[in-house]
């Protein structure tokens, strides 16, 4: 039945997630939460495709409503998001990219203070990039990082890849070690000598075992306490790697004995809360690999918890 102020068979009651996304004009100062693409994965130890992951994120929003039932929460009724599209990475050089995305994320910085931004991967080698562009604009910025990897190889074997953006801001003097919070680190997935490099570093780490024994409300409140009294921001690097297999068929370095997508989402949804996350992004998805979207979809989930976390402060 076509209803009245509008198109046939449209529900009106029952608004989209999609309608959080606004198209950003290009002109207008953007205030709260912003999506950018970053469709860089060249950089990727392993094959990967997810720089496709952007337009997929964006597809997904569309199956889901903006309502939350526990705690009877309409996101549209807060805020919106502005997609301010994606950044566009060199057809060849991974260097060129880089800097294309630091140079974007400084600029956007500078004429969009007041925004908070939703960086989509992209493969984790763009968080160097990201997070360098935000420095010189947020002050002593620390990291609550979800892995199951350190993310700390040395450059000097393979270059900068998806397994160095930390080793790489940890030696640039862009991250201290003792601002770096690592959680869902778990077996087998890292060497001994990054893991002694870790500690060495002052890298506090939280393991799958952590997790398993205080909850992740647990762990996410003693990160939040530990940073927030030494650092100015919270810049928050989803590694979708963090889950479990059974959670994540589409990450190019899946394996057993991760997060569930609960257990992450709750945790999304603390770091939402606190005033001084000032940074988030969700990296490692492929979605050439994925099963019916299944790991994307955690993403878009993961982004609609984080604003019913900030909705809720």
């Amino acid at each position: 039945m076509q209803k009245a102020g509008g198109p046939p068979f449209v529900d009106r009651h029952y608004p989209k997630a999609a309608e959080l996304l606004l198209p950003w004009d290009g002109k207008e100062e953007v205030e709260g939460l912003a999506v950018i693409g970053v469709p860089l994965s060249k950089p990727s130890i392993s094959h990967s495709g997810a720089s496709f992951t952007p337009g997929v994120f964006r597809r997904l929003l569309q199956s889901y409503s903006t309502y939350a039932v526990e705690d009877q929460t309409e996101l549209l009724s807060s805020s919106k998001v502005v997609d301010m599209g994606d950044i566009v990475m060199h057809a060849t050089s991974v260097e060129e990219s880089y800097r294309r995305i630091e140079e974007a994320v400084s600029a956007f910085g500078d004429e969009h203070p007041s925004c908070l931004p939703v960086f989509i991967g992209g493969d984790h080698s763009i968080t160097y990039s990201t997070l360098k562009g935000l420095t010189g604009k947020k002050g002593n910025v620390g990291v609550i990082q979800f892995d199951a990897h350190h993310d700390l190889r040395n450059t000097e074997d393979g270059g900068p890849t998806n397994g160095t953006p930390f080793r790489r801001l940890l030696e640039a003097d862009l991250l201290k070690g003792e601002n770096l919070v690592q959680i869902g680190i778990r077996n087998y997935s890292n060497s001994a000598f990054y893991h002694q490099y870790a500690r060495e570093q002052g890298v506090t780490i939280f393991s799958m075992a952590d997790v398993k024994k205080q909850g992740i409300a647990q762990v996410i409140a003693s990160a939040i306490e530990y940073l927030e009294a030494k650092v100015d921001h919270i810049y928050v690097s989803v590694d979708i790697d963090v889950l479990d297999q059974a959670f994540a068929p589409g990450c190019p370095a899946i394996g057993p004995g991760g997060m569930t997508s609960e257990q992450l989402l709750e945790a999304i949804h603390l770091l939402g809360k606190h005033k001084k996350v000032c940074a988030l992004d969700m990296v490692e998805i492929d979605p050439t690999i994925d099963f019916r979207d299944m790991t994307t979809r955690v993403a878009v989930f993961c982004l609609l918890e984080f604003m019913r976390g900030r909705a809720s402060k």
